[in-house]
This record gives C-alpha cells, structure tokens and sequence, in this order.
C-alpha cells in the first residue's frame, strides 16, 4: 500500500514547480488553449471550470494526453464521517475513470480538490490537516486504477495548500492567497466567452432549501397537512384525478402570470424573499401535493423556454422553500423541475445543484436520476424539449377536435331541419284521444305513409308516463342508450322498462 502511494505521489507524477500546464476547455467558443502554471492558478481557475465557488465539496478533474488536457469532473460533498473517506475515494475514482473511458478516453491524470471552509475557532491550515487523511485516500484509490494523482490541493479561507508540492518556495506552509476575483488567466478567458460564476455553492443551495423560521414552517405544514388531505384521495381515484390535474395546471398558470406582472430584482436574496410574499401558504401547498402526480409534473415541464421559462424557475424554487417538516420528500418534484428548466435554458451548474438536491430529497426519484445524468453526460436537451413540445401539440389538437365536434353536434340539431324534425317526433308518438275521428284515408294519387310505431311503456301504476325515453330518470342500457331500437330500464319517476323504437330523445 505504501508502496502504491508512493507512486502517486509528486516526485515521479507531478510536473515541476511552475511548468506549464496547458488546460483546453469545453466551455469556451473555438476551443482556446489557456496555460495555467501551478497550483495557485488550479485553484484559482477552479470556480471557473464548475460555474460556482465549491463549498464543503470534493473535485476530481480529469487531464489527458501530455499537455493536460481537462476532461470528465466529479463532485460530491465531503463526507463528515472520516470512517466514510475510504469508500467514498474508491467510489469516486471509479466513477470518473470509468465515466472517462465510456466517452472514449481513459484519463492519464487527475487533480483532487478539498474545498471547505473553516469551522468557528478553526483556521485554514488546519482544515488542511484535518483532510489530509482524505487526500491520501484519494491519491492512494486513483492509483489503484493506474492513474496518477498530478495534483491534490486544499482550498480553504481564501488560500491554498498543496498536498503533493514539497517546494516551500513554490507552496508556502501557510497556504497561496487566492488571486481576487477577476484577476486570473482564467477568470480573462472566462469573460471573454462570455462565462459568469453564480456564486458559491453555499449561496445556491440556500435558493433550494426550506426557510427556517418557526412560524412560517409551523403554517407551511398546517397547509400541506389540509392540501394532502383534501386532494391524495381524490388523485388516487380514477374519475377525480383528471380533475385534479387540471385544477393544478391552472393553479400554476394563475401563480406564473402573478410572477411574470414582478420581474426579477438583482439582488437574489431579496428577489426570493420577494416570491415568496406573492404565494400564500394554500396555493403553494396545494401545488407541491398535485405536482406529486406524474402526468402534472411532466405537463408543468414544458415551460423549459422563451418567456416562460424564467418565472417558471421562480416558481419551482419557491415551491422547494415550502417543502418543510415531513413533507421534504415532496421538493424532489419542483427541484427536478427546476433542474429541468436551467438545464433546458443553458445553466448547466444551476442544474446539477437542484438535481443533485432533488435526488438527495429522493434517491428513487427516476426523473431527477434520468435528467442528472443526461446533463453530467453533456447531452443535449433539445431531445427531451422536442418530446414535451409534441405531447403539447398532440393535447392541444385532441381539445381543439373536441370543440369542433362539440359546435357540429350543435348546429345539427339547432337549425330549421332540426325544429321540424323534433316536431314529427313529437307528433308521431302522441296518443289518439278515445271517441276522435280516425284519419282520413291516404289520396289515391298519392302513396300510403309508412305508420311510426309508437314507443310505449307501462309505468309504475299502469299509466303512459314512459312514452317519451323516460325522462325524470337514468336508464342503464349501455351505450346504445336512447338510439332506436335500443333496450333499456328506467327508473324514476315515470319510468319503465320495455322497447323503444321510436326517436329515442
């Protein structure tokens, strides 16, 4: 074991003391090579490379071919357990590499980061000695697989220390200042194509996460516990659920034209604590419990683009931050929206952050394992937006051949032809009063008509209350019901059982 950690260690893998080290990448227009030398510039390039400033997070980067080339990244909370270190560096290492080598590339190196803050009462440095231990693990499950560890750094408290450089001169033993931001090699490529860091990752969780004022929990619970008792019942059961779904879907639409008449303010803070005030407690419990339904999420879904999208996001991210008590695994369906949105819309670390907290509300929820790892496998998520458009297209012709049919069957029956033929109807089954003149027979010119069998019906008490379809009741005969010659019971007031082979109306 020992023997294995040497060789991963600095002297036979790690470049000398500030040679260059060419990094390429994917982010940038024309693919620009950008030279960083040393690790004070790694970690200074680090925020870039991931969108945001890594807070109590473990990164692995994969390089490849001689200049380095960056490749696969992996990141994941630092586990607080040290007896969890061991298995989570093997995890990980297994994770990149063979992610690596499923695009087609084996990695020939890695770089390790330990980002984490200090504790109350802790300085950086000894953040840096506390990981340590973990760093080694990493090293010692990279080498494993036969890929050198080149760099392993600790980012802490504006500075930076590396585990592998023995050079005091080059890495001090109270760490390398952090360049400010918008100094760095890195930070002048990322301007130029036109990429922004969102903040740290602390900062864009805390977007994510249920607020944690007592009153406002206690009452946020209060209306979930009404919402789930008022709608689970009704969602499970067949003839309400459609119901249900479209209550919800015109709920959401209502709360996103509230969001859309209140543009975004600058300030995130103030801008969430802002859409939180436009939601009462009831519309947003009543939401989180019908997104619960599949057919819903995925109809809310597709507002992925255009005007929508943004209020959208608004509105996915407020819905988490009432997610409070026991009702943590129900953010697992707008955080997975959320998810969905930013990734659709090009914020791919925006996206990683809510999938990664929509998988931790629910392990098992398919959706958010599905999207987190199509946008880690840098696909394309015009698939998926091509999907939803077709299932809105599809919806919206189904109801427009709906009303069309609909105002048809009306007109047919509103019309000159259709009055007269209600008449006939109606005088063809009226019954001949005792003691009235017969009518008078057919002109001898003219053809005998064709009599129009009565439909009559004997009802309760002997009398002809059921000539005319039994109305006052319902009739059970299937789907023929009230067309001639159909067969059927009646029951209510007037009605019978027996043929009709009249009009049926």
């Amino acid at each position: 074991m020992n023997a294995h950690h040497d060789n991963t260690g600095p002297h036979d893998a790690h470049p000398p003391s500030g040679s260059p080290l060419p990094v390429r990448s994917t982010g940038f227009t024309e693919e620009p090579q950008i030279t960083l030398r040393g690790p004070a510039e790694l970690a200074d390039a680090l925020p870039y490379m991931l969108g945001f400033h890594p807070t109590d997070s473990v990164v692995l980067l994969a390089l490849h071919g001689e200049l380095g080339r960056f490749g696969g990244r992996l990141r994941l909370g630092i586990p607080r357990s040290p007896r969890e270190w061991a298995p989570v560096a093997e995890q990980l290492a297994e994770c990149l590499v063979e992610g690596c080598e499923r695009r087609g590339s084996r990695p020939d190196g890695i770089v390790v980061f330990l980002c984490q803050d200090p504790a109350d009462g802790e300085s950086g440095r000894q953040v840096m000695e506390r990981l340590r231990p973990f760093a080694q693990k990493l090293r010692t499950a990279c080498g494993a697989l036969d890929v050198p560890v080149y760099e392993a750094l600790c980012v802490s408290a504006g500075r930076s220390w590396s585990y592998c450089c023995p050079d005091s001169d080059c890495c001090p033993p109270d760490g390398t200042r952090l360049a400010p931001p918008g100094t760095s090699v890195m930070a002048a490529a990322a301007a130029y194509a036109g990429i922004h860091v969102r903040g740290s990752l602390r900062d864009m969780e805390a977007r994510l996460k249920p607020r944690t004022t007592a009153a406002t929990v206690a009452e946020q619970e209060r209306a979930l516990d009404a919402a789930s008792a008022a709608l689970v019942h009704r969602m499970l059961g067949t003839k309400a659920r459609k119901r249900v779904r479209d209550d919800t879907i015109l709920l959401a639409h209502r709360l996103l034209d509230r969001l859309t008449e209140h543009p975004p303010l600058a300030d995130q803070g103030t801008c969430d604590d802002r859409d939180d005030a436009l939601i009462g407690h009831e519309e947003a419990a009543e939401l989180i419990v019908g997104l619960q339904d599949r057919r819903t999420r995925d109809r809310a879904a597709e507002w992925m683009e255009g005007p929508e999208a943004d209020p959208a996001l608004r509105l996915w991210r407020a819905l988490a931050r009432r997610c409070v008590g026991a009702y943590r695994e129900h953010a697992a369906a707008p955080l997975t929206l959320a998810g969905w949105v930013a990734w659709s819309t090009g914020d791919e670390p925006s996206a990683r952050v809510a999938l990664g907290l929509a998988l931790e509300a629910d392990p098992e929820y398919v959706f958010a394992r599905l999207l987190h790892q199509a946008c880690n496998e840098q696909l394309d998520p015009e698939t998926l937006r091509q999907c939803l458009r077709g299932e809105r297209d599809a919806r919206t012709a189904a109801a427009e051949a709906r009303r069309a049919s609909g105002t048809r069957g009306r007109a047919r029956g509103s019309g000159a032809r259709g009055v007269r033929r209600r008449t006939r109807t109606r005088a063809a089954v009226r019954p001949r009063a005792a003691g009235s003149t017969p009518p008078a027979a057919p002109h001898p010119s003219r053809p005998a008509a064709v009599p129009v069998p009565t439909a009559t019906r004997t009802g309760r008490g002997g009398d002809l209350q059921g000539q005319r379809s039994g109305r006052g009741g319902t009739r059970d005969g299937g789907p023929g019901d009230g067309l001639p010659g159909s067969t059927g019971t009646g029951t209510g007031p007037g009605s019978g059982s027996g043929t009709d082979s009249g009009s049926g109306r």
